[in-house]
């Protein structure tokens, strides 16, 4: 590779090999030898493996939260329902991974919590947004967003058909 990379381009090498292989995978030589260049690449931009994995996770919580809920925001669709339907339409390797990795890491748990924290407060809000009183908002974010984590984390794929009709009635099911 004869262009010089930048610490993005190892972040975003960093969330592909994540999803694929697993956080046991974000070091890097293997990380280098993926991308074509030396080691010396990768401490240009990180001091350590750590800084490394804070960024991975920073840039995670980014498309997976603050990308997602800025897009929902700007779609002209209602927001529940646009954000149902990236939400569970979404392919979750990534999800999946970050999660994983989340049980054997405290940085990992850390964003992971933060994450779950940001989407749980979303939620609520456009519950609300759609009549719901706070504490029932808060209830049914709750079980709305531990819907999407079992979906997420069973990595079983739903016909496009079937899951829209899903979603139809997961929503009329917050909404009621």
């Amino acid at each position: 590779m004869t262009e010089q990379l930048s610490a993005d381009d190892w972040t975003s090498q960093g969330l592909k090999t994540l999803a694929r292989n697993g956080f046991t995978a974000l070091k890097a030589d293997p990380l280098a030898r993926a991308m074509g260049v030396s080691r010396g690449s990768f401490y240009w931009h990180f001091a350590d493996l750590g800084a490394f994995h804070a960024a991975v996770l920073k840039r995670w919580r980014e498309i997976a939260a603050e990308q997602i809920i800025a897009d929902v925001e700007a779609a002209g669709d209602e927001p529940l329902k646009a954000l149902l339907r990236r939400s569970f339409g979404a392919r979750l390797d990534l999800e999946r991974a970050v999660r994983n990795w989340a049980a054997f890491d405290a940085g990992a748990q850390g964003a992971v919590r933060a994450i779950d924290r940001r989407r749980l407060d979303y939620i609520e809000q456009l519950l609300v947004m759609r009549g719901l009183a706070p504490m029932a908002a808060q209830a049914r974010a709750q079980i709305l967003y531990w819907t999407f984590l079992g979906f997420a984390l069973s990595g079983a794929p739903v016909p496009a058909a079937r899951l829209e009709a899903l979603l139809d009635e997961l929503l009329q099911m917050v909404s009621a």
